[in-house]
This record gives structure tokens, C-alpha cells and sequence, in this order.
């Protein structure tokens, strides 16, 4: 499935929107990961263990996102973009969503 920040597919004619769709994934804190954050914010650096689950959040909600897509049959995904929320303490809701669309 093509996915594309853009408003528009190259080469390709939109014939059909099929709506929004989603992605979404709650992450919370892991003690360890917790810890060597906090040790980072003294020293400073990057706290590779929220990168590392960041990007994972990343890739859960996309390929949820796909698959939302995918239920309505849709060829590609049109506008799509990340959101974050904070769900409660140490947790956060990263969402993909973009507008599912045929094509031809």
C-alpha cells in the first residue's frame, strides 16, 4: 500500500475518496528505560530507549493504520500524519491517519 504525506499520487488519478482512517498505539515508560532517561537529562544526550520505543509507536500505528485502510479497500493512503497525546502519566497515544483513497 502506497502511503504519502502528500496531498496527491504521481502518476496517479484519485477516483475515489474513501474516508479517514487510523492508527493508533498507547506506549508507556519501562523502568530501565526510565532510569537511563533520567540519567540522560542530568548529563544530557539522546534517550535512546524512548527513541527506540517511539519508533516503534511509529510503526504499530502505521501498519494500524493500513490496515483500516485495507478493511474499505482502499490503494493508498493520502495526507498522512502523526499526532501524539499524552493518555495519563507515562504513557502516551501516537495516531496515524491520513485519507484513504482508490485510485486508477
Amino acid at each position: 500500500m502506497m502511503v504519502t504525506t502528500t496531498e496527491s499520487l504521481p502518476g496517479r488519478e484519485i477516483k475515489e475518496l474513501l474516508g479517514v482512517v487510523f492508527g493508533s498505539c498507547v506506549q508507556t515508560k519501562h523502568l530501565g528505560k526510565d532510569i537511563g532517561a533520567g540519567l540522560r537529562s542530568v548529563v544530557g544526550g539522546e534517550a535512546r530507549g524512548y527513541t527506540e520505543l517511539m519508533e516503534e509507536a511509529r510503526r504499530t500505528a502505521m501498519q494500524r493504520m493500513i490496515n483500516d485502510a485495507e478493511k474499505i479497500g482502499a490503494e493508498a493512503i493520502i495526507g498522512m500524519r502523526y499526532a501524539t497525546a499524552q493518555t495519563m502519566h507515562g504513557a502516551a497515544e501516537l495516531i496515524a491517519f491520513g485519507t484513504a483513497v482508490k485510485t486508477r
